[in-house]
């Protein structure tokens, strides 16, 4: 994984006032909660006392209590109670568990997570042209890949019209002219699409298509994690490849429209997309869990083509970030 950075790990909605919330989330277990305010907190779920997991345990008067011996933390990650000495005994400084910084945007919960304790830390990231005028449902599914592995395929113009032969792939546009590429602070990519038929031409090369337009369909990835596809204004897919851990992924899946506001026929819109959208994703599945090996490098034993642009772009910045 990539250290000092913003990452969407959760739904808004998984985490709540009344309990404690306990993931995997970048190899390390992590407990959430809300505060009195509302705010998200996160710590590293491991007791500073005998490594029992906080998160098997309880809320009580805003603080997370230790199943085991009954030591609360508060939000800092600080022991505030040892049962055991008293609640008049003052509680040393060595008795406490990291925390994470965390934010809330469009309803994802963000962690940051590394090393870097300045302040202030870095804006999380997010695309702008998602707003409250669209409407959105999330579906969570779990893929035993690296989380780069998932990020790449959706990265990939070639596998469309094989993959997905029946859906978004129809057609039989094999031959990948260009692609169009953006790149944004190193930061982010953007490209565009230009697949066609194959009837003998030569793939045309990306200053004979035309130039970057965000308005018109494109992929956009902001890293670490938030992968967009702009299919029209009024319609967009979201995905979050979340790390569990370095063979495991969470992607949190969201179809956004805003094509009505009538809320039945906006309910059936959101569900058709949804629908379609996990059938595309399962079979993206099929065969990204097939791949060896199950995390990307750099440097790595392929044969890339001209279409493979966009990867070697991510698995580039993907690099200068980790150093």
């Amino acid at each position: 994984m990539i250290k000092n950075q913003w990452y969407a790990v959760l739904e808004s909605k998984e985490v709540r006032k009344d309990r404690l919330t306990g993931v995997v989330r970048l190899g390390e277990r992590l407990v959430f909660w809300r505060d009195t305010d509302g705010k998200v907190i996160c710590l590293y779920d491991k007791c500073a006392h005998r490594g029992a997991s906080i998160a098997a345990g309880k809320l009580t008067e805003n603080k997370a209590q230790c199943p085991f011996h009954g030591f609360q933390y508060n939000g800092s990650g600080k022991v505030t109670l040892i049962p055991a000495n008293g609640k008049s005994s003052a509680v040393g400084g060595q008795y406490r568990v990291k925390s994470y910084p965390t934010e809330e945007k469009h309803g994802m919960v963000f962690i940051f997570w590394g090393d870097k304790t300045e302040d202030p830390l870095p804006e999380v990231p997010h695309f702008d042209n998602l707003d409250d005028k669209f409407s959105y449902t999330t579906t969570i599914h779990y893929w035993p890949v690296h989380y780069s592995r998932a990020i790449e395929n959706q990265l990939d113009l070639v596998h469309v019209p094989f993959v997905h032969y029946n859906t978004i792939g129809k057609g039989n546009r094999t031959l990948v002219n260009g692609p169009v590429e953006l790149v944004k602070d190193n930061r982010q990519i953007e490209f565009w699409v230009y697949n066609e038929k194959d009837a003998g031409q030569t793939p045309k090369k990306s200053d004979e298509l035309p130039q970057p337009d965000e308005t018109k369909q494109h992929i956009h990835f902001i890293f670490p994690n938030m992968w967009q596809n702009f299919i029209i204004e009024q319609l967009r897919i979201f995905v979050a490849f979340v790390p569990v851990d370095e063979s495991n992924t969470a992607i949190y899946l969201r179809t956004y429209q805003r094509f009505s506001i009538m809320p039945l026929l906006k309910q059936i819109i959101d569900y058709f997309n949804m629908r379609f959208s996990i059938k595309v994703l399962n079979q993206d599945k099929r065969v990204v869990i097939t791949q060896l090996p199950i995390k990307t490098e750099l440097q790595m034993d392929e044969k890339l083509i001209h279409g493979d642009l966009p990867i070697v772009t991510y698995r580039r910045i993907r690099e200068e970030l980790k150093k």
